[in-house]
């Protein structure tokens, strides 16, 4: 019953009436975000590619397999990974009384989008985005609380030592930092299959309704972020005026990490406008998605199969957030940043 939560762990990262305003932005989708000359990107267009089409890709899905993703896109998975040295997880199974070392394999999302702001980065107030307001204007159906560093579950938790970060703690707090606790609650349909898969599978363990994470959410000022490698990731000539980032450190179930990034820029060649240049990127759990023939053979539950659920091709998708799919979701995540970043 993995599938059930396959379909609604895009996890999240990030209206209320927020972003009533996200519904007027179009969104154009583009064979390549950073290749697009910014002279062709329209006012009000977000311009998205989250790769569903990639040679690499997962037909039925969308998603690339980890490795794949890290040998031909090694500056993104440096820059999008958990931390810039993340590998799979290796983790200790037993069968049949041998114990062994194997590799949890991951599969990733990634999108890509970028939109311009009619205002310089200077008047943004980009300070107002590491907010719990900011995190409920995104998505009002995902509940967030604050937590101490001490919470945070990598800590916590002796047997999740691939979470933790090897150069600093989670949520070693600074200015325009929060660590959040959050919580999403399927929505639609999901529930009630969820309640029926678990009673097809009694005495496994039973699924949640639920997705809970643990987040860091930081904005890096100028001279903090790595501008180095941010420009390059963005492909354009121009300083980083900052960065917020979003890393999913825990989840209690179907994925291993998630992150989002913002990179803000002067327009090159107008400094009264600001390009703005996002990534989500979602680590899957491979076996999540090979979970298909135990409803296959369960007529009310054969939508239920993760890769219909993941790409949004489900009868159980529904609404506008992480229940509606993958590349919904995504969209309306960028749609709803764009609005409140244009509000002044």
């Amino acid at each position: 019953m993995r599938a059930v939560c396959a379909a609604a762990l895009v996890l999240g990262f990030l209206s209320f009436p927020t972003a009533s305003n996200a519904q007027d932005f179009a969104v154009a989708d583009v064979g390549s975000v950073t290749a697009l000359p910014l002279e062709q990107l329209k006012p009000r267009t977000i311009a998205v590619n989250d790769h569903r089409n990639d040679p690499l890709a997962d037909a039925g899905t969308g998603l690339i397999r980890f490795e794949d993703w890290a040998r031909a896109k090694p500056l993104q998975k440096q820059m999008l990974s958990l931390y810039p040295a993340y590998q799979e997880p290796l983790l200790r199974i037993t069968a049949n009384g041998v114990s062994k070392i194997v590799p949890e394999k991951l599969h990733m999302y990634v999108a890509e989008a970028r939109f311009l702001v009619a205002r310089p980065p200077s008047a943004l107030n980009l300070a107002r985005l590491t907010t719990l307001q900011f995190l409920e204007r995104l998505d009002a159906q995902i509940k967030h609380r604050l937590i101490s560093p001490a919470d945070a579950m990598p800590l916590k938790n002796p047997d999740i030592p691939y979470q933790k970060h090897p150069a600093r703690d989670w949520c070693n707090l600074t200015i325009n930092a929060i660590c959040i606790q959050s919580t999403y609650k399927f929505e639609g349909r999901l529930p009630a299959a969820i309640t029926l898969a678990n009673k097809l599978r009694e005495g496994h363990r039973p699924v949640a309704d639920h997705i809970d994470f643990q987040s860091e959410l930081r904005l890096l000022q100028g001279v903090d972020a790595d501008a180095a490698n941010l420009t390059k990731l963005t492909a354009i000539n121009a300083p980083v005026a900052a960065e917020l980032e979003q890393n999913i450190f825990w989840i209690n179930q179907i994925m291993q990490f998630g992150k989002f990034m913002a990179v803000f820029q002067p327009h090159p060649s107008d400094p009264g406008k600001t390009v703005a240049t996002t990534f989500m990127a979602l680590a899957v759990k491979t076996d999540v998605l090979a979970t298909k023939k135990e409803y296959e053979t369960v007529p009310v539950l054969r939508n239920l199969v993760p890769a219909q659920v993941l790409a949004g091709k489900s009868s159980f998708n529904s609404g506008n957030s992480i229940s509606a799919g993958l590349p919904i979701y995504a969209r309306n995540q960028v749609k709803a940043i764009a609005a409140i970043l244009e509000r002044k």
